[in-house]
């Protein structure tokens, strides 16, 4: 009798502890994901320090630990209160990343992004969200700065000038991938040469002491022919980088007798 009893409660404790297992494997939930060693910068120099270039892109990595599954990555940039001037657009970027190399425990986060050349400079607003299996989900957030390839700064040209003399350019340029070569095209609209006069169309393309150059001062005298008509010229100076990305600078001049 003793040893039926002996034996029925040990049916019955190995019962209740499966059962309570069971219980607490029901009951278990999975903490949600953790993002490390968020990083992101100039993506051709891998950078970190959270800057970026227009016309370039931005490199971002981010290692993921995860109990459960990732079931998705979405990254997404936007701006604040950045004014958009002529001939540029207001840049948002949001994209969910479902690889398969991303569909794993403890994936790592690498990607490069596109930057438009046409969007405003400035700071923007960085946002990586992961989501696993169950539901559980974790966001990241900084900001990095956005900045013309191609910078023209202290700026001086004459505002007119007697033909048969020459005028002065004069401005820094900073170009982060290095100057491919420098252009001005100057063209008058509507002038009508009188007797005497030819009509004067000038573009010239500047490689000499410019060219590989990241940080230069360009500075020359253009000559203007005495035959020259009269009157208001366009002018446009251009800077190409080594990537093709150009900065373009336009103003106007008089032509005086």
């Amino acid at each position: 009798m003793k040893t039926n009893f002996k034996f029925l409660a040990i049916i019955a404790f190995i019962g209740v502890f499966f059962n309570s297992c069971s219980s607490d494997d029901d009951g278990v939930s999975l903490k949600a994901p953790v993002i490390s060693n968020f990083e992101y910068g100039e993506g051709s120099a891998h950078s970190t320090e959270q800057t970026a270039y227009k016309g370039s892109d931005i490199h971002l990595e981010a290692e993921i630990t995860a109990e459960a599954t990732v079931r998705s990555i979405t990254l997404s940039i936007h701006a604040h209160d950045l004014d958009v001037a002529d001939g540029e657009v207001e840049w948002e970027f949001e994209q969910e990343f479902t690889d398969a190399k991303y569909l794993a425990i403890n994936p790592t986060f690498h990607e490069h992004i596109d930057v438009p050349t046409d969007i405003p400079s400035g700071e923007y607003h960085v946002e990586l969200l992961v989501t696993d299996a169950d539901g559980n989900s974790t966001e990241v957030e900084g900001h990095i700065m956005i900045m013309d390839a191609i910078a023209l700064s202290h700026i001086t040209i004459d505002s007119s000038v007697e033909r048969g003399k020459d005028f002065h350019v004069e401005f820094m340029v900073n170009a982060v991938n290095g100057i491919h070569n420098i252009t001005v095209d100057i063209h008058a609209h509507g002038l009508t040469p009188a007797d005497g006069e030819v009509e004067w169309d000038y573009e010239a393309e500047f490689l000499d002491g410019y060219h590989e150059k990241t940080e230069v001062e360009f500075h020359e005298h253009i000559d203007v022919p005495e035959t020259a008509p009269v009157g208001e010229y366009h002018m446009i100076f251009t800077v190409e980088d080594e990537d093709g990305i150009t900065k373009e600078y336009e103003t106007h001049i008089d032509v005086t007798a």
